[in-house]
């Protein structure tokens, strides 16, 4: 479903969710708020988690009884692309989390998809998606249940739209959808006697590089939805220092229309992993730094280089 052409998310974007934050009553919005570190980090989706999966906790500061807000901005670099991503959040009570978010996809290799037709991508490619999520925290509490076997568990949706803008071209030739929703179920584990936290994600998607070359191919590419996992731990230093490693599976739904096409495994999609060193120097404020590996991302356009590189989020969450 398109969501009635996006449900006109102008009108439910950032500015909103900014809105809805200023005018909350100052004694609702969480001052005492969590653990530090326990409610995760904003992902590159805008959903409370790692860098590049969420998890089942609910983020912003706000526990039960509570509303809380938060905000991020990140940057990742890797040797041929680089992707800025913005957004907002709000958590309600301890059990629903509301995000928007914002991606901005530096693929300027990809002009060299013109040698193959004719499809216009100009030399300075700027993709762009906008991200609308909604996560319910089902069963369990990751800090109340951290001496039980119970996880905390949480099922979410991300409702994604792109903008191609002059590789409009190239997402008809693959036949992808430019808007998508993924569905996931997490698991979140808190040992707190053990400062270790583990995570597994269970997403049914059929997005190509997490939508950023839209949703689906035409045949023998492969359209239909498939279930991935993706799995996190980290490692608490002392309270405000945490180290982690995140595993994010993905389909491989274009290789297969590229190898017919005649071009090989150029259309290639790997997984992505990271490790990460996340550190708040207030109850407020968090900074993420990681080394990010995203395999090879269409790589008939960077000579099968693998895309590694660096990523630094920043978030403020009340």
């Amino acid at each position: 479903m398109r969501f009635r052409r996006w449900l006109a998310l102008r009108a439910f974007h950032v500015p909103v969710l900014a809105g809805l934050a200023l005018a909350l009553p100052a004694a609702t919005v969480a001052e005492t708020g969590k653990l530090p570190l326990t409610g995760g980090v904003s992902s590159i989706s805008g959903a409370a988690g790692g860098g590049l999966t969420p998890w089942a906790v609910i983020g912003t500061n706000a526990t039960e009884g509570e509303i809380g807000v938060s905000a991020f901005a990140t940057r990742l670099r890797t040797r041929d692309y680089g992707l800025t991503s913005s957004g907002l959040a709000l958590g309600l009570y301890d059990r629903v989390e509301l995000s928007v978010a914002r991606q901005d996809f530096g693929a300027a290799p990809a002009a060299a998809l013109n040698a193959v037709a004719p499809f216009g991508v100009e030399p300075d490619l700027h993709l762009k998606m906008d991200i609308i999520g909604a996560k319910v925290r089902l069963l369990g509490d990751a800090v109340l249940d951290s001496d039980s076997p119970m996880p905390q568990i949480a099922v979410g949706v991300e409702h994604k739209r792109l903008h191609p803008a002059s590789a409009g071209g190239v997402v008809q030739f693959l036949g992808a959808d430019t808007e998508g929703t993924d569905v996931y179920i997490s698991a979140t584990k808190l040992l707190l006697d053990r400062n270790l936290l583990v995570h597994a994600t269970l997403r049914s998607t059929n997005a190509n590089q997490n939508g950023l070359l839209g949703f689906g191919a035409n045949a023998p590419g492969r359209s239909s939805r498939s279930l991935q996992p993706e799995f996190s731990v980290a490692y608490l230093l002392r309270r405000d220092l945490a180290i982690g490693a995140e595993w994010r599976f993905k389909p491989d739904n274009l290789r297969a229309l590229g190898r017919a096409a005649g071009l090989g495994d150029a259309l290639r999609e790997d997984d992505w992993r990271d490790v990460f060193l996340v550190w708040a120097p207030s109850k407020h404020l968090s900074v993420t730094l990681a080394y990010v590996d995203l395999g090879r991302v269409v790589p008939g356009v960077t000579a099968n280089r693998r895309q590694r590189g660096a990523y630094v989020s920043l978030q403020a969450a009340y």
